[in-house]
């Protein structure tokens, strides 16, 4: 009764300002109704046409090596500058895309994954009453819209709960999420929705009950970030764009206007970062798509410019897919200090995030310990107590730039708006900063409609709206029976193959190895525990991937999801990569330690071994340490890294230790830090630390645990 009396009156609270936005809402759209009708049909006006297959990386770097002049480089390979790349391509500008890295090897493969319009902006938008707010709003709702259309693969509607546990909060989150339906107009995913405390409990069985009165559930979207950013790259390839990654920009080229006697910026001295190789690429209008170091290229063009970009860090965790429900997200609207944190089922774990807080520009951001720590206590505070919330359940970690565009003197990034601006230079450089993911296409719609005007380009309107990414054309949700039913895949690789590739996965699949198993038939996987497969790799060299790091990261998403993994994967893809590539032995070691430090330092596998070691209370001695060790690899006969749980047991058997087995299992359960039934060694350490601290806690009195070694000195119990 208490539950419906409160949605009652929550239909009354909400509905004058429902009915004021309704109107802000119908007004706007009116206004962009012609708009709305021109740009319905922009994919279709594509007169450039599209290559069945996309270039090679040598046939592109002989392309911007060779052509005397293009319409538009873009500096960046994020989102933002490849959809700059796709715009001007399908206008039909001639195009190059300079990249230094990898495709999405920044701020655009760390996100959070999610396809939103921004319900924490609409909220301020409201209560500000402001309009620019609810302007960006209302255009990521539509881009939400758009890119769930172009790219069905590797996107999907995703519903999100928001938990509530105080009666007065039911109106105001209902409100605020109705009004977030209102805006999105007739692009809404779906109808947002009120729960009682038993069907949000049905729902979502991790939910915190004490306290509980209800939840609301509204509806996102959520994608393959890294994927989606390589696709719309690929895609500007196949319209003829010539894009490269691992090219670097050393220095603008600049030539004097006869006319006006200017500089102007006329192109790019570039590196191949591979070969070491140097050359120009000339064009009549250079864009700055570079996010975190947009600045960086602004000095390039004029040194004493001030700073337009206000970097800051946001850190994601993965844990279990047992965290959270399969298709139910959460919604931390106001954690402990303020910022908000999403708890989301992705790629079958759980994701966690995002803190933000200023930071310097790095290409090798880092994610701290404390910033883990602080996700992990804001999950604890919305789980049940029956759920315990690990620091060895983190599975991967990192740290995003988020390049926000501020005032060079504010400090205050929390409250800094994702909107973005377009400048162009007094030497014609344009530069578009700020925005979010969702609003690329928009943003680089804005770029190069800028670009047309200051350069005077000779070309139409957008015609991005609509326009479908690799892999969307023929892609369907049951494309994945065909895969298993006519190259024998196991059914969960098939699906994996079809949401990463679309129609491209039978591509993938016709390379697929032999297993030489009754089933599957082909398809063998990298590790045991994901379906990424060995062809996999193979065709990652042919979307661009140069490194082990592009693979691991980027072409798949192992270091994203298990840093373990990634590195027991990694052999094998270096193997793999060499034969496809021509590696030396001397090239296959430095791409080997290259992932290694890669996964150490940006993935959170530091941090990881870090907390094992620094948090303990009691280390073993060096004594100690070296007869686990010997112990360890004396069981490690075939040198794979690991031992299994049930080897755990015999080594302890072997050096005469006796423990209770519920205490064993609760050390084993512990540090199997990847869930995979696989102990590492420093895993394997670890179980000699939590020995030593039963046995200090016996000794002690506080606990009475049968334990004895006599070959280590070991005794407990009473």
């Amino acid at each position: 009764m208490a539950f419906q009396k409160a949605v009652k009156g929550t239909v009354l609270i909400g509905g004058g300002a429902i009915a004021t936005v309704f109107g802000l809402s119908q007004f706007s759209q009116y206004r962009n109704k012609h708009g709305t009708f021109v740009n319905v049909q922009a994919a279709e006006a594509v007169t450039v046409p599209i290559k069945h297959d996309f270039p090679t990386r040598e046939e592109q770097i002989l392309a911007l090596k060779t052509t005397r002049e293009f319409d538009v480089l873009v500096i960046g390979g994020g989102a933002t500058g490849c959809g700059c790349a796709l715009d001007a391509v399908t206008r039909g500008l001639k195009t190059a895309l300079l990249e230094r890295d990898d495709f999405s090897s920044g701020t655009s493969s760390r996100s959070t994954k999610l396809i939103h319009g921004g319900v924490r902006y609409l909220q301020k938008a409201i209560m500000k009453l402001d309009f620019e707010q609810y302007r960006m709003v209302k255009e990521a709702l539509q881009e939400r819209a758009n890119l769930l259309e172009i790219a069905p693969h590797l996107s999907a509607p995703l519903p999100i709960m928001l938990p509530v546990y105080k009666w007065w909060q039911l109106p105001y989150y209902w409100v605020g999420i109705k009004l977030y339906d209102i805006v999105a107009g007739s692009q809404c995913l779906k109808s947002s929705y009120v729960l009682s405390k038993s069907r949000a409990l049905e729902l979502f069985p991790m939910l915190r009950k004490d306290k509980l009165v209800g939840a609301i559930v509204y509806y996102d979207g959520q994608h393959n970030d890294a994927r989606m950013n390589l696709a719309i790259a690929l895609t500007a390839a196949r319209y003829g764009a010539a894009t490269a990654n691992y090219a670097e920009v050393l220095r603008l080229l600049k030539t004097t206007d006869p006319g006006t006697g200017k500089e102007r910026v006329c192109g790019a001295r570039c590196r191949d970062v591979l070969t070491g190789q140097e050359f120009d690429v000339k064009a009549k209008c250079v864009i700055n798509a570079t996010g975190p170091f947009t600045d960086s290229v602004r000095k390039m063009d004029d040194q004493e410019v001030p700073n337009i970009c206000q970097p800051s860090a946001g850190v994601h965790i993965v844990m279990p897919g047992y965290y959270s429900p399969d298709n139910m997200g959460l919604l931390d609207p106001a954690t402990s200090d303020g910022r908000v944190i999403f708890f989301l089922p992705w790629e079958k774990m759980t994701i966690a995030g995002t803190t933000d807080s200023p930071t310097d520009v790095t290409s090798h951001p880092i994610p701290t310990e404390e910033d883990i720590n602080f996700i992990l206590n804001e999950v604890r505070n919305y789980l049940s107590v029956d759920v315990e919330v690990r620091r060895g359940d983190v599975l991967a970690a990192w740290s995003g730039i988020r390049p926000l565009v501020t005032d060079p003197n504010s400090k205050d990034t929390q409250s800094i708006s994702r909107n973005h601006v377009v400048t162009v230079s007094d030497s014609g450089l344009v530069t578009i900063a700020g925005g979010k993911w969702t609003t690329y296409r928009a943003m680089a719609q804005d770029t190069i409609d800028a670009a047309i005007q200051a350069h005077d380009l000779n070309a139409g309107s957008s015609k991005t709206i609509g326009l479908q990414l690799q892999g969307a054309e023929d892609w369907s949700p049951t494309l994945y029976i065909r895969l298993v039913q006519d190259y024998g895949l196991e059914s969960e690789v098939a699906q994996h193959l079809a949401s990463t590739y679309g129609d491209k996965a039978f591509e993938v699949a016709k390379i697929a190895q032999v297993t030489g198993k009754r089933w599957p038939i082909v398809g063998k996987r990298l590790v045991s525990e994901f379906p990424y497969i060995e062809a996999e790799v193979i065709y990652g060299v042919k979307e661009y991937a140069r490194t082990a790091v592009d693979m691991i990261s980027r072409r798949t998403r192992l270091a994203f999801l298990n840093v373990q993994a990634a590195e027991e994967a990694l052999p094998r893809i270096v193997d793999i990569m060499g034969k496809e590539l021509n590696w030396s032995e001397q090239k296959k070691k430095e791409e080997l330690e290259a992932a290694k430090k890669f996964l150490y330092y940006e993935m959170g596998y530091k941090v990881k071994s870090d907390q094992l070691t620094d948090s303990s209370e009691i280390t073993l001695v060096p004594s100690d340490i070296e007869r686990y060790k010997k112990r360890f690899h004396m069981f490690d006969k075939d040198k794979k890294g690991f031992i299994t749980i049930l080897d755990v047991q015999r080594v302890l058997e072997s050096i005469s230790v006796q423990i209770d087995e519920k205490t064993l299992h609760d050390i084993l359960n512990e540090v199997d830090l990847n869930k995979n039934g696989q102990v590492e060694l420093i895993e394997f350490l670890q179980v000699g630390i939590s020995l030593k601290k039963v046995v200090d806690l016996t000794n002690k009195g506080i606990g009475i645990f049968p334990l004895y070694s006599e070959e280590l000195g070991w005794r407990g119990g009473k």
